[in-house]
């Protein structure tokens, strides 16, 4: 059987780590959950030692989610290795990850620390947790830029002291390919001790390459990778779960290698990670982005016509990208809604459902008819709605070239009508100040992403907001045919996520 390797998915951790895309103690069990599904080796949790939250929505994550390895990542220093194992300690396999700088930079410009002295911390703090959990992992932060002999010491030490798996992560993206499988190979050459642990890389996409440098080690004897969903991380992310896994599935014959993953779980994963963190995956990304199976060419779609493999490479069914023929208009019942919803794979809650119905119809009276995709985006902005301490009624926008744009916007709070009107430099702008005199707080747009769900000069708008509240950035998402209305749904969204952690 072909060697396996094994899937470290850090989406919870590292992937949450980008500004607005803070998850809550559920949306980290529902995405956990999810991820089990998929069939991760190991779910790296959350941060523990970072804040009370995490602690608990970690120890949520090991007492609820089974199958998969829990792991909670902790500093080399005692107190961080306790509230980690405080975290993870009633998973069904729990697993401590500890990390510490061994470059040169981080040792003199970040740790303040010679060779030595971290060493001896890095076998200390293995040593610590392994006195709580047999799997132990060790980090050497920044290793793709540790000096060679140093990094083998640590490794060797690391091993010795009890770690049971070795992560070289290239932390921030400077490797190449080359030279990172051959510094994956001569590790494997020169530490005898690594067959008795497993062989872990995390690379960042800073160059472009984390993907490629992840294959790279592959090749080269390592035996687990470290990823994200949508290639979620720091700065230009980790590399891509779902690329990851297919590239090794495609090509199986070149790398010779297997995983774990139900692949037909990827597309479902990649949409519940964008909606719960308001992070929307490009229209181009490979595996999961809405163009990876839309052909427009016509000499392509002559190809498709007559055989899906002459310009597909992988099968839409494979990553679970199901085609749905029939149409749902403002005619359609609840009973074809419900059977149209059990297709899709959803099995919703009456209350649920009745919110989804609802939504439904609102779009469908504006929309001849309602597809796949546009269903998809009811069910889920109605599944990861946050507690709404303002729900949207009414807007009317005056607006023109020769005008100052005027937006009047009715909000309901506890079930009155609150109305009020402002201008604005446009009628986003006018939309924007009216929630804002509303609500009563103001709010600094960070970051504003507007698209079409589906085709048609009916699509349905999908806009997803950014917003500094208070110091603070929260995500909101909205949806409507009308792209005015969806950026105030958005908007709102935001300012009663911050109502809601305010609580």
């Amino acid at each position: 059987m072909a060697r396996k390797i094994h899937i470290f998915d850090t989406t919870l951790r590292d992937g949450e780590q980008i500004p607005g895309a803070k998850l809550n103690k559920n949306q980290k069990l529902e995405i956990a959950h999810q991820l089990a599904r998929l069939g991760v080796d190991v779910i790296e949790a959350g941060f523990p030692c970072s804040s009370p939250e995490d602690l608990q929505a970690v120890k949520a994550v090991a007492q609820q989610v089974k199958g998969p390895a829990i792991a909670g990542l902790a500093r080399a220093v005692e107190k961080d290795i306790d509230l980690a194992w405080e975290a993870v300690k009633d998973a069904e396999r729990p697993r401590i990850h500890v990390f510490l700088g061994s470059s040169d930079i981080h040792l003199q410009k970040k740790l303040r620390q010679d060779r030595d002295k971290a060493l001896h911390m890095a076998v200390e703090a293995v040593r610590h947790a392994k006195k709580y959990c047999e799997d132990v992992e060790y980090s050497t932060e920044d290793g793709s830029r540790t000096d060679f002999e140093y990094l083998c010491r640590i490794i060797e030490a690391a091993i010795g002291a009890g770690a049971t798996v070795i992560n070289v992560p290239d932390t921030v993206g400077y490797a190449i390919p080359d030279e990172y499988g051959g510094l994956v190979r001569k590790l494997r050459e020169a530490v005898p001790a690594l067959d008795r642990a497993l062989l872990s890389v995390h690379c960042h996409n800073d160059l472009g390459l984390a993907v490629a440098n992840s294959l790279a080690a592959v090749q080269n004897g390592a035996d687990q990778v470290e990823c994200t969903i949508n290639g979620l991380g720091e700065r230009a992310g980790n590399a891509s779960l779902e690329e990851i896994v297919m590239i090794l599935k495609t090509r199986e014959a070149s790398y010779g290698v297997r995983t774990d993953i139900k692949t037909e779980e990827i597309y479902r994963t990649s949409r519940m990670v964008s909606r719960l963190m308001n992070i929307p995956v490009q229209p181009n990304k490979a595996i999961i982005g809405s163009n990876a199976f839309s052909h427009s060419s016509g000499i392509h779609q002559d190809g498709i016509l007559k055989d899906r493999s002459t310009y597909e490479i992988i099968k839409p069914e494979d990553v679970g990208i199901r085609q749905h023929k029939i149409v749902l208009t403002a005619r359609s019942g609840r009973a074809a809604l419900g059977h149209r919803l059990k297709e899709m794979g959803y099995e919703l809650e009456k209350e649920l459902f009745e919110r989804v119905h609802q939504r439904f119809l609102n779009v469908a009276d504006r929309k001849k008819e309602i597809t796949s995709e546009d269903l998809r985006s009811i069910v889920e902005i109605e599944m990861t709605k946050v507690t709404e301490t303002f729900s949207f009624n009414s807007l009317q926008i005056m607006s023109g070239n020769t005008m100052v744009p005027l937006a009047s916007v009715t909000l309901v709070r506890g079930g009155e009508k609150i109305t009020d009107a402002a201008t604005g430099n446009g009628p986003v702008d006018a939309v924007f100040n009216c929630i804002e005199r509303i609500v009563g707080e103001q709010g600094k747009l960070q970051d504003f992403d507007l698209k079409a769900v589906t085709t048609g000069k009916d699509a349905l708008g999908e806009a997803m907001v950014r917003v500094d509240i208070q110091g603070t950035v929260y995500s909101g998402i909205g949806t409507s045919p009308d792209v005015i209305e969806a950026t105030g749904r958005a908007y709102l969204n935001a300012f009663n996520r911050f109502f809601a952690n305010a609580h």
